[in-house]
């Protein structure tokens, strides 16, 4: 061996031993800065409230207003996110999980009793098998919906636009004939009315109720997408699709089971709204759809944990400008969109491949 091939090898051995992977690869530092926003801001609103048993209720007010809006919006946030699909038509699985929450609640209550009953555990049980309905309901028309509508419209943004908002709007008109135009109310369970006083702070029951599903939404949806093997195939499959269906699995099931996935959420979403408003309409996911956007376009499009900061957000804001200043609360989400979008103009979590 000569000198010359002997200081080559031994420069290589020294650099492989003094890289490591963890060199290779650098770790990507956690942005806190927007979930601090969700603390300004409710700290911001104190003074100005001045009472602090009225801030208190408004606080957790908003916070359970948000998280019943990043249940709704998890839905689309997912299929944006995976499946690169703008749904304009989200509103119709919100739609529909909320009237076949009032169909199956009525005979629950008629037949045994189980809205009106004393019980928690029973009026718990009721709550949870409309929610169950209304995700199974919502699920199935959004495998309808990907079939028919979406399928032939995958990569065309501006045809999935026009197409699922054509959807919506034929989907809302079925709902009327089956349900009606008429507005159909829906009241949570006995137990679930009314508030708990904690001290001067009164606190609405159902909207614990609401907190403690979307809490445990967003942890699970973390938890699929970045612990799972599922979830690693699912990110794998966007960036590289031809990839990882060479390795043999079907990203077009995939892809499908997510959009499906995504309307669950929705009707579980129109559930716990139309418990929240006790009061269903036909034009109830048109309406929340607005918000639903405002609320993807501050986390940043295709983020679940800025989904869930712009929901707690819009929440707060809603509250707090409603209580503050009545009138400018029509548009204060719309402001703090503004507000946000000049600070960060791909949102508060942008997603990387976008």
């Amino acid at each position: 061996m000569t000198p010359t091939s002997t200081q080559t090898s031994t420069s290589t051995s020294t650099s492989t031993s003094t890289s490591s992977p963890t060199d290779a690869v650098p770790k990507a530092r956690f942005d806190a800065i927007p979930l601090l926003l969700v603390v300004v801001l409710a700290l911001a609103a104190l003074p100005l409230i001045g009472s602090m048993s009225s801030w208190a209720t408004l606080t957790i007010a908003g916070l359970a207003m948000g998280l019943i809006v990043f249940v709704i919006a998890s839905g689309l946030t997912l299929v944006f996110g995976l499946m690169d699909v703008l749904n304009f038509g989200h509103g119709v699985f919100i739609a529909l999980g909320a009237f076949v929450a009032t169909t199956v609640m009525g005979p629950m209550n008629t037949y045994g009793g189980f809205v009106s009953s004393p019980s928690l555990t029973v009026n718990l049980a009721a709550v949870a098998v409309a929610a169950l309905a209304g995700i199974v309901s919502a699920a199935a028309l959004g495998l309808v919906f990907e079939r028919v509508l979406v399928r032939p419209v995958y990569g065309m943004h501006l045809k999935q636009i026009l197409i699922t908002m054509g959807g919506m709007i034929i989907g809302e008109e079925l709902i009327k004939l089956v349900w009606g135009a008429q507005m159909i109310p829906l009241q949570p369970p006995e137990s679930l009315r009314g508030a708990l006083v904690l001290g001067d702070v009164a606190v609405e029951k159902f909207r614990l109720l609401a907190v403690v599903v979307g809490l445990a939404v967003f942890i699970g949806l973390l938890w699929l997408l970045n612990r799972t093997k599922l979830g690693l195939l699912i990110r794998a499959g966007v960036q590289d699709r031809e990839m990882v269906e060479s390795l043999g699995y079907r990203i077009r099931r995939l892809f499908v089971a997510v959009f499906v996935a995504g309307s669950g959420l929705a009707g579980l979403g129109g559930v716990l709204w139309g418990l929240y408003q006790q009061s269903v309409i036909p034009q109830i996911g048109a309406q929340v759809n607005t918000l639903i956007f405002i609320v993807i376009i501050i986390g940043g499009l295709g983020s679940t944990l800025g989904c869930f900061v712009g929901a707690l957000l819009v929440g707060l804001m809603a509250n707090y400008c409603g209580f503050l200043a009545p009138k400018v609360a029509l548009f204060s989400n719309i402001g703090l969109m503004v507000a946000v979008l000049l600070w960060r103009p791909q949102g508060l979590y942008p997603v990387g491949h976008r």
